[in-house]
């Protein structure tokens, strides 16, 4: 039956961490077909970087209900629930392993949700990786026409069903339209987790924006951090930008700031990065954009993307007052959509979601990685949620029906902390000593 204004689409959304939660949230949303009523299930996947509660609130996004759950508990509320759209939002083995998962589930289900998966941001290293491990959904989403084209060229040349690749937008783009200088003139330098991945390099980062703020009193400069210590993103954070800043003499227009992305671009008069899709999130409203060359232009730090951008410069130029023009035709192609176009970016998509809902049954899904095509690979990735070769959950799972008692939970919780504390103090030490 095709959607209308007085029927409700039911969409689940599924995500391990704080960023792809946002990012499925907010797609569910944008790709819903016109005049539709969501009610929006989340599902946040356990593990290493299932969010905390100050995370979720940072993000700013709602949801009907929300709960934890394991992959294999997942997995059996979908054979309970009957859901029109479910978005995937998850590492690329873990889309895997629910697609499989979910055929099984499914297996001889007439009508079925729809599947939706894609990148949380500018996909820069592991392509064919990551593509193939999120083939079998009925869209895999593209972030740009670029991608768009990148996508379909590795379908194609493996042999798979590229038809699946629907060009979008990054979903959580949007603000005011930057208009001219405030008072006083900010400068935000975003942090990522993972880049550069060594103390050295985030202590010259660090040490430059200190520095730049001493050059320019007149300026304010905010280090954006993007969790706090204890906390994961989607990538691990082992030497957070808070500890290294400690001890350190700061002037009095240098400061740390948490808080939503968008609010923080408010005021923002330059925003400055190594290779973060606030980079995207700025350019799109115009804000004076650099991606940062100080410590090369490498695929290990994710800056070559950038290149013909236009915003690439090092920190030497910004402390002499270098402002960055963006390329226009580069602009274009990474979905940004600063030319306004922005509106109609997910019509492609809702036009195929509608599409799908309204016909009367739906194909099994099928991604390209069998026990046929990748026996010594797909098993280890099944297994790695509970899960054996066809799809169906290992003796021992969980049980779906039970909610985690206190201890149950006492424990999760324990071990959570316990990688962590691992990942951030435990882990650089090791590294320390073997490098004596």
């Amino acid at each position: 039956m095709p959607v209308s204004a007085t029927q409700t689409l039911r969409v689940a959304v599924l995500a391990d961490s704080d960023t792809r939660w946002k990012w499925g949230s907010l797609t569910a949303n944008r790709i819903a077909p016109a005049n539709s009523d969501i009610s929006l299930d989340g599902y946040l996947l356990r593990g290493r970087a299932t969010p905390t509660a100050r995370q979720l609130t940072e993000v700013g996004v709602t949801a009907d209900s929300l709960r934890e759950v394991t992959a294999v508990e997942f997995l059996r509320a979908m054979e309970q629930e009957s859901y029109d759209l479910l978005v995937l939002s998850l590492v690329g083995g873990g889309v895997q392993a629910m697609l499989h998962g979910l055929a099984r589930a499914w297996d001889g289900r007439a009508k079925r949700p729809v599947v939706v998966t894609g990148y949380v941001g500018v996909v820069y290293e592991k392509l064919a990786d990551g593509l193939l491990l999120r083939h079998g959904a009925d869209l895999v989403l593209a972030n740009s026409r670029q991608d768009a084209d990148r996508f379909r060229e590795v379908y194609d040349g493996v042999g798979a069903d590229s038809s699946a690749v629907t060009e979008v937008a990054l979903p959580f783009l949007g603000g005011e339209t930057y208009t001219g200088e405030h008072d006083p003139y900010t400068v935000v330098f975003a942090v990522q987790p993972s880049v550069p991945d060594n103390r050295r390099d985030r202590n010259y980062l660090l040490n430059r924006a200190i520095q730049h703020a001493r050059f320019h009193p007149n300026r304010e400069v905010l280090l954006k951090l993007r969790s706090k210590p204890g906390e994961h993103t989607t990538h691990i954070e082992e030497l957070p930008y808070q500890k290294l800043v400690q001890g350190k003499d700061l002037p009095a227009n240098f400061s740390l700031v948490y808080g939503h992305m968008g609010e923080v671009l408010d005021r923002t008069d330059l925003l400055v990065t190594i290779s973060s899709t606030a980079a995207l999130e700025s350019l799109h409203r115009r804000i004076p954009t650099v991606v940062l060359t100080d410590l090369g232009i490498r695929e290990g730090l994710g800056n070559h993307h950038f290149v013909g951008s236009g915003c690439l410069a090092s920190w030497e130029q910004l402390d002499a007052g270098y402002k960055p023009v963006p390329d226009a035709d580069w602009v274009a192609r990474q979905g940004v959509a600063a030319d306004g176009s922005y509106e109609t970016a997910f019509d492609a998509a809702r036009e195929r979601i509608a599409k799908l809902l309204a016909g009367s049954d739906m194909p099994a899904l099928t991604p390209y990685y069998t026990t046929e095509t990748a026996p010594g690979y797909l098993p280890g990735i099944l297994a790695r949620h509970h899960l054996g070769p066809d799809g169906t959950p290992l003796p021992g799972a969980p049980a779906a029906d039970k909610a985690p008692g206190p201890v149950r939970q006492i424990v999760r919780r324990a071990a959570r902390g316990a990688y962590r504390h691992g990942v951030q103090r435990v882990a650089p030490v090791i590294r320390r000593m073997g490098e004596l």
